[in-house]
């Protein structure tokens, strides 16, 4: 059995690595274990994410209708802003749960690059600086895919919050 070999980055500080056509048991358990691990803080970060979202529905019908004798642009304002930031806290946490399990796999070796690791990662801005050993790619991929799930997340619910606020001319959302 003859193996491919071909340099794994141009990069002089990085290492060829092996390519062989055939699949050894234990990488497959590692791929596995990526794929599980990655899927099960997806699904937790999702669901972290649907729960801010609905608590920030509920709590904008209860405390934006006491602000009717706020002048319009006010109310806008404040409304956007509190929502903004809420947005943005979410995905704030996920890429710091992100980070931190990263980190504690030992995939980086100190926070800092873990948080900057983690941020490309989550926003798929990827710039390539900062690169994980082929133990961890499979898991650091699902950080990517739970970003693009829950942009979208964030997207759809703040596109129907400001079409409701505009059918209501931004008296009661």
């Amino acid at each position: 059995m003859t193996a491919l070999s071909r340099p794994y980055s141009d990069k002089p500080d990085m290492l060829d690595r092996t390519y062989s056509g055939t699949l050894e048991r234990q990488d497959a358990m590692t791929t596995i274990t990526q794929i599980f691990w990655g899927s099960a803080l997806l699904v937790i970060c999702s669901v972290l994410h649907v729960f801010v979202l609905v608590y920030l529905a509920r709590y904008i019908r209860r405390f934006f209708r006491h602000l009717d004798r706020l002048h319009e642009i006010a109310r806008w304002s404040l409304l956007i802003s509190a929502v903004s930031l809420t947005v943005v806290f979410a995905h704030t946490i996920q890429v710091w749960a992100w980070a931190l399990a990263l980190y504690g796999m030992g995939a980086l070796s100190n926070m800092s690059d873990s948080i900057y690791f983690s941020i490309i990662t989550y926003t798929t801005v990827g710039y390539g600086d900062v690169t994980l050993d082929h133990n961890y790619r499979v898991f650091a991929a699902m950080a990517s895919v739970t970003g693009l799930l829950n942009f979208g997340l964030s997207t759809a619910f703040l596109v129907g919050l400001f079409t409701r606020m505009l059918e209501n001319d931004g008296n009661h959302v």
